[in-house]
């Protein structure tokens, strides 16, 4: 059985009580079972996934992914050579 650390335990908590009261809109769990994705309908992702150091250990990794809210501006450059 694999043990899992309490910190990382403690990351999958905090990240899920952020999300606390949203709505879930979809999950996906990969095929080998090493990630799951859980999209709000809000446009928030979280993602826990299983991951391994270097040393070949493995941890939880979790992400909370926010979409941008509005696009910024374009910055427009011109590169034509300009006449003598």
């Amino acid at each position: 059985m694999m043990q899992i650390p309490v910190q990382d335990l403690r990351r999958v908590v905090a990240a899920l009580s952020g999300l606390r009261g949203r709505t879930i809109a979809d999950f996906v769990m990969r095929t080998d079972l090493r990630q799951l994705k859980i999209a709000m309908d809000d446009g928030q992702m979280l993602v826990i996934a299983l991951e391994q150091d270097d040393g070949g250990r493995s941890h939880l990794a979790v992400d909370v992914v926010t979409p941008i809210e509005e696009p910024g501006r374009q910055l427009e450059v011109g590169l034509g050579v300009q006449p003598e």
